[in-house]
């Protein structure tokens, strides 16, 4: 069985259909019409009253979406039962929220994956081991992440676009650019700079559309575009080298769970529950979560 414990998001919606064809579900959601929907889609899904209850039942593994700020204590009341766990990202947005949240991974770092779903898409693995073995070809890379938060803008979980709580924009959309130059060229990454802007949902709490800027020691720099403002959803990495640009573009296609990773993101998890350590090193996912952190305080 396996064990979603929040739907404060629309991904573990997502997870949950590609659960049920291998496991059984277990549920919690403080949130009745989330639950609602979530009972709809799942209607053999075993619901329980709070989080305690859920891992009372035993569940092989456990797929966490709770707003950012509540990450940590929910977190470690699942590696208390030594299980492994998928947070849906991103599980820090800002300095404070990290630092509670680094000594409950320490625990068991092992058990913790937290990713964007990107990082498991097919094009981009296959794109990322064309430079494994020569990184030095890279002379800068730029990654643009196109999303809109136009719901956001009309009132959809405002402690996503609250800063302070689930990072706003420049955290929520730019984790899936950070992730992908990470997973490209390493952790050993710093902030040059961020800039943010609202140039038409006047409503955010927080922005929509932002820059980061990156470099990695001895290495290329890069740039992260956010485009909140858009009437598509793509992600694309650029990387310029001698010989001159690569692009890899990754768009939803006709199977969006597979384009875009999720089903990915799921055989990662399910090999945890089979016995097998995080497959992304929590010194990676930190960085990500770093530079988030560092590039939403510049901008505030």
């Amino acid at each position: 069985m396996i064990a979603l414990a929040g739907l404060a998001t629309s991904h573990p919606y997502t997870d949950a259909r590609t659960l049920a064809a291998r496991s059984a579900l277990a549920v919690w959601e403080p949130d009745a019409q989330r639950l609602a929907r979530f009972r709809a889609e799942h209607p053999d899904a075993e619901v329980f009253d709070d989080l305690t209850a859920l891992l009372d039942a035993k569940p092989d593994g456990v797929v966490l979406t709770v707003p950012t700020p509540q990450v940590a204590p929910a977190l470690a009341a699942v590696l208390d039962r030594d299980l492994p766990c998928f947070v849906n990202k991103p599980a820090a947005a800002t300095a404070r929220q990290l630092a509670v949240l680094d000594p409950v991974v320490s625990r068991a770092p092992h058990r913790v994956l937290s990713s964007s779903v990107l990082r498991f898409a097919p094009q981009f693995e296959e794109f990322r081991a064309r430079y494994a073995g020569d990184p030095a070809a890279i002379l800068s890379v730029r990654a643009t992440v196109r999303h809109s938060v136009q719901p956001w803008a009309e009132g959809l979980n405002p402690w996503q676009d609250d800063p302070a709580e689930g990072g706003g924009t420049l955290v929520t959309m730019g984790i899936h650019g950070v992730e992908l130059l990470v997973a490209l060229l390493g952790p050993e990454v710093t902030v040059a700079g961020a800039v943010s802007a609202v140039r038409r949902y006047r409503s955010l709490r927080s922005e929509d559309t932002g820059l980061i800027a990156l470099g990695w020691p001895g290495g290329p720099v890069g740039a992260i575009e956010v485009l909140g403002v858009t009437d598509d959803e793509a992600y694309a990495v650029t990387v310029e080298t001698a010989e001159g640009p690569h692009t890899m573009t990754l768009t939803g296609g006709d199977d969006p769970e597979t384009a875009l990773g999720y089903r990915g993101t799921i055989a990662a998890f399910l090999s945890m529950v089979a016995g097998e350590p995080s497959p992304v090193r929590w010194t990676e996912t930190r960085a990500v979560l770093s530079v988030l952190a560092t590039a939403r305080a510049m901008t505030r």
